[in-house]
């Protein structure tokens, strides 16, 4: 079954801030699983219950140093809330020593790993990156270590999972270039290791959740990533995107956000193993936003 246009599933979002109250607690532990200072995890796990599930959270900032994990804590803390542990990664940014690549995506690897065999953390894992974090799932969905350990699946909250064209769109001035040390034409052989487009069909189902109001990663990098899937035959049960109309990028990882609650539907699909039914076909990969 081809992606086509039965690709995404629209849903109306209306626009509501997050509760201020909601205040996000400090971890229940960080966990080393490098040398350097920033390759740790943190931990969160439900309230009450047995986790049966593991969310794999990788933050975004366009790869960029001056961005960490706290940005994503929220969205790390509202996932527990929901039932499922949580392991929130850091990583080696560019401007970083060893940041950039390949170190970053190493460093993903590693974690991933790490998590997989933490015995805290219960298997399966899903992974769940925004913007750049973002690419770096669906590039762990793309490596056979990664179902190894344990992996299922991927959701990409507005990620920049077509590598070159968010270089060559020049999104958040320059960061592809700078992250991968230049552009598809000038390090191919960088783009076509780290780039998710390229590496299509992913090992593991990737679900592209992404607003199509996001004006900082256009909704266009993730139909050009369901494009390319489709190009090579793959079924929709294994790449489709939910776009979410009047959606901005930093909407899909607010927990008090309506949006939220697709980003929960992904994650909850990919840990009990449902594969996508996308359901209408106003759109596809050739949607305008």
């Amino acid at each position: 079954m081809g992606l086509g246009a039965s690709a995404a599933t629209i849903r109306a979002m209306p626009d509501t801030a997050a509760d201020p109250a909601h205040t996000v607690q400090p971890p229940l532990s960080t966990v080393s699983y490098g040398a350097d200072p920033a390759q740790v995890y943190d931990i969160r796990l439900p309230p009450s219950g047995r986790p049966e599930a593991t969310v794999v959270v990788v933050h975004g900032g366009f790869w960029r140093e001056r961005h960490d994990r706290s940005n994503a804590a929220p969205m790390a803390q509202a996932l527990a809330e929901h039932g499922f542990a949580v392991a929130l990664l850091e990583y080696r940014r560019a401007g970083m020593p060893g940041g950039g690549w390949p170190g970053t995506c190493d460093d993903v690897g590693d974690a991933l790993d790490a998590v997989s065999a933490d015995p805290s953390l219960p298997a399966p894992l899903v992974a769940v990156g925004h913007s750049a974090g973002g690419h770096l799932v669906a590039w762990l969905a793309s490596r056979g270590q990664s179902a190894a350990a344990g992996l299922v699946g991927a959701v990409s909250l507005g990620g920049c999972v077509d590598l070159s064209l968010t270089a060559r769109m020049e999104l958040g001035d320059g960061a592809a270039r700078g992250f991968m040390g230049g552009g598809p034409d000038e390090v191919p052989e960088r783009y076509a290791a780290a780039d998710p487009v390229l590496l299509v069909p992913p090992v593991v189902p990737v679900h592209l959740v992404h607003g199509t109001a996001d004006d900082v990663v256009p909704v266009q990098v993730s139909q050009s990533y369901v494009r390319a899937a489709e190009e090579t035959g793959t079924p929709s049960t294994q790449v489709w995107l939910t776009a979410l109309p009047g959606v901005d990028h930093m909407s899909v990882i607010d927990p008090g956000h309506p949006a939220f609650a697709a980003v929960l539907d992904a994650v909850r699909g990919l840990a009990g193993g449902i594969a996508g039914t996308p359901t209408v076909a106003a759109g596809g990969a050739d949607a305008a936003p």
